[in-house]
């Protein structure tokens, strides 16, 4: 009973007062490993891990997760991350239990970490955002986690989610206050979008509004700034 009574306090959450991010022993046994090995790889392709700043995309027909650098005033791509399983397909997610994939454009706080996560390590990406409450989508707890599994969650394995959540928890220590996740079901290429609707003619007009978002990062390799045109996207 000892034993199992130490087992269950070293996975309590640790309160930091300084940063204010959760935390655990496991996070941070996982930090102790792998960032020293994250800031050899930032120092070589010439970022900086003092002061991180991080931006995420997610490429759903590419199951592949991009965790981008600040580079100077503009981001850099760091690192392309396999995403091991997403459920539902192409097309977003609208309803609890629908077993999609949210896309669109999310931003996440140190509160949306959980170092204690059933799935090894957690992030929420924050859906429902603000365009998807007004459409009267439903649906909680969609994460960036480990396990290799899904429902409706982007699943990694544990040794990619360690990676990812240390450049997140590292990014929120340096002074980042928010960091945008954009998940975006292709590559939004014109051509690409136009081969894609003749397969999801229902999804075309969401994937339209989009596009916008994708297109701005593409010219100015920043995070696009939204607001709320009705209920979609505008920029």
């Amino acid at each position: 009973m000892p034993k199992l009574i130490a087992l269950l306090l070293s996975l309590l959450l640790i309160a930091p007062p300084k940063t204010g991010i959760p935390d655990s022993k496991r996070a941070s046994d996982v930090r102790e490993k792998v960032w020293p090995k994250l800031q050899q790889e930032l120092k070589s392709k010439g970022f900086a891990s003092n002061g991180l700043q991080i931006y995420i995309r997610i490429i759903k027909d590419l199951s592949a997760l991009e965790l981008w650098a600040k580079q100077g005033n503009k981001y850099q791509l760091f690192k392309n991350y396999e995403v091991c399983s997403y459920s539902g397909g192409l097309g977003t997610k609208t309803r609890d239990g629908d077993g999609k994939s949210p896309e669109g454009f999310y931003t996440i706080q140190p509160k949306q970490l959980n170092p204690v996560s059933n799935y090894y390590l957690a992030i929420n990406v924050g859906y429902p955002n603000k365009v998807e409450q007004l459409k009267g989508y439903t649906g909680s707890a969609i994460m960036v986690h480990g396990h290799c599994e899904s429902i409706g969650c982007y699943a990694m394995t544990d040794a990619r989610i360690e990676e990812i959540y240390t450049m997140v928890y590292q990014a929120f220590a340096g002074g980042q206050q928010q960091i945008r996740v954009d998940i975006f079901p292709f590559r939004m290429e014109e051509a690409r979008l136009k081969t894609y609707a003749a397969y999801y003619p229902n999804q075309t007009p969401f994937w339209r509004t989009l596009k916008p978002g994708y297109d701005l990062f593409e010219k100015n390799r920043i995070p696009a700034e939204y607001h709320v045109k009705g209920k979609d996207y505008a920029f």
